[in-house]
């Protein structure tokens, strides 16, 4: 196994990147800056998060940590988009546990388990209504699958959305090439 350099361990940003902050959405470096909170001194990231109108610092040395990662590569994204089918997984019938599993895998934060979220989710709304926290869940995991792959992929966001819905909907046998 590979030694890891220092910036694989934590990556550098610099202002305009887009990140995928997990649980919270694709956001944009806005700022570097080293601030002092309780004594200490250290260098932040300001990120501006789209999906919540929200600006939050987040120290340089937690990147890694808190999961905050770059937009994936195209490949990667239409991997994640390739995996996105209209069948049903089987999953916990019991809300909370569906619910924790779900959390779990927004909390990893790779794309496919973005993308497996929006899945599981959209055919579960299908079957029932899904509970307001689920929900929101939900919607904000396909907002950030939206805005992730259209980023990466360099295309209108309506475009991704109509062909995640599509492959949702009819299993992709309607092929449309990104």
């Amino acid at each position: 196994m590979a030694s890891m350099t220092s910036s694989e361990k934590n990556p550098s940003y610099v202002l305009g990147d887009h990140v995928v902050y997990p649980l919270q959405g694709v956001g944009v470096i806005k700022k570097i800056e080293e601030k002092t909170l309780r004594g200490t001194t250290s260098m932040y990231y300001e990120i501006y998060l789209d999906i919540s109108d929200m600006t939050v610092m987040v120290p340089v040395a937690k990147i890694v940590e808190l999961g905050i990662r770059p937009i994936v590569p195209p490949s990667e994204a239409m991997e994640a988009l390739s995996s996105i089918t209209h069948k049903l997984e089987q999953v916990p019938i019991d809300w909370k546990a569906r619910y924790q599993m779900n959390v779990d895998l927004l909390t990893e934060g790779s794309i496919a388990s973005i993308a497996r979220v929006v899945q599981i989710l959209y055919h579960r709304s299908k079957i029932k209504e899904l509970p307001v926290q689920e929900r929101k869940l939900y919607d904000n995991a396909l907002r950030i699958l939206i805005d992730e792959t259209s980023l990466s992929l360099d295309r209108p966001r309506e475009e991704l959305e109509a062909m995640i819905f599509g492959k949702l909907e009819s299993g992709g046998q309607n092929k449309k090439e990104v």
